[in-house]
C-alpha cells in the first residue's frame, strides 16, 4: 500500500504533481520508493540531491573514504571544511537538511563483490555512479541476480552516458563490458558540470521508472559529448550467453 500524502507533502510536490501522469499516486510512489546509489561524488551525490528534492522516501548512499580538497571542483554536497572527514557523513547530513523527511541510510564503504547483494537488498531501485568497473560489475550482477532496475551513469573529460536495465527485459552491463577494462584507474579528467549533466539524466530515469512516467533508457545508452553539444542514442546489446543476465532474460 502506497503511503498517503500529508499536507507539507502537497505544498512541497505541487509543482511537479502537475506534470502530466504523475499527480498524487505518482508522488505518493516516490514516497514509497528506495533507491541505492553506488557512489556519491560528483555524479551519484548530485543523483541523491535530485531525489531527494523529487520526494523519493529512503536513500541508501554507499561511498567509503575521506573528502579530498581535490574532490571539491565536482562534489557539490561538500564543503571545504569537510575536507578530512568521511565523505557520506556530511553528504548524508546536507540531504537531511534538504528533505528531514527523507530516510538517508549512509554506509561508509564501497561497493565489491563481498557486499553487493546486501546492500541492493537495502533498496529497489539501484544506480550506479561508481569510478572504478570492479565496483560496477559486482552492482551489476547483484542486481540482476535481485531483478532489479538499475540506471547507470558514466562520464570522462566532456563525454557523458547513461542507460537503465530492467533484468528481464535489457541486457546488463557485463553484456557489453564483460571484464574490467586492463587500463582503467580511478583518477580521471573530470568537470563538475559534466558529472552533473549526467547526474541529473540519471535521476530523471529513476523518476521515471518509480513513477510510471515517459520512456526509460532501457537497453538503450544516452551518449552526450558535452565539448561538442553532440547526443545520440546507442542500442545495447543482450547477449543470450551473458554469464549474468542469461538467466534472466524472458
Amino acid at each position: 500500500m502506497l503511503p498517503d500524502l500529508t499536507e507539507t507533502d502537497r505544498a512541497l510536490y505541487e509543482w511537479q504533481m502537475s506534470v502530466p501522469g504523475v499527480g498524487e499516486e505518482g508522488q505518493r510512489r516516490l514516497k514509497a520508493a528506495s533507491v541505492l546509489i553506488s557512489r556519491v561524488g560528483g555524479l551519484g551525490g548530485l543523483v541523491a540531491l535530485e531525489l531527494a528534492a523529487a520526494g523519493v522516501g529512503k536513500l541508501v548512499l554507499a561511498h567509503g573514504g575521506d573528502l579530498k580538497l581535490s574532490d571539491l571542483n565536482r562534489q557539490l554536497l561538500q564543503t571545504r571544511s569537510q575536507v578530512g572527514r568521511p565523505r557520506v557523513e556530511s553528504i548524508a547530513q546536507r540531504l537531511f537538511e534538504l528533505n528531514p523527511d527523507c530516510e538517508i541510510v549512509a554506509l561508509p564503504e564501497n561497493i565489491s563483490a563481498v557486499n553487493a547483494d546486501a546492500m541492493v537488498g537495502l533498496a529497489d531501485f539501484v544506480v550506479d555512479a561508481a569510478p572504478l568497473f570492479e565496483e560496477r560489475l559486482a552492482l551489476n550482477a547483484a542486481a540482476a541476480r535481485a531483478r532489479k532496475p538499475l540506471v547507470e551513469c558514466a562520464m570522462h573529460t566532456l563525454e557523458a552516458s547513461v542507460t537503465t536495465f530492467i533484468p528481464g527485459l535489457t541486457g546488463c552491463l557485463a553484456c557489453y563490458v564483460p571484464e574490467v577494462p586492463p587500463t582503467w584507474t580511478r583518477r580521471f579528467p573530470v568537470f563538475g558540470a559534466v558529472s552533473g549533466t549526467a547526474a541529473c539524466v540519471g535521476a530523471m530515469e529513476v523518476i521515471k521508472l518509480i513513477t510510471g512516467i515517459g520512456q526509460p533508457l532501457a537497453g538503450e545508452m544516452l551518449c552526450m559529448d558535452l565539448g561538442q553539444m553532440r547526443f545520440r542514442r546507442v542500442k545495447l546489446p543482450r547477449r543470450d550467453n551473458c554469464a549474468v543476465c542469461a538467466s534472466h532474460q524472458l
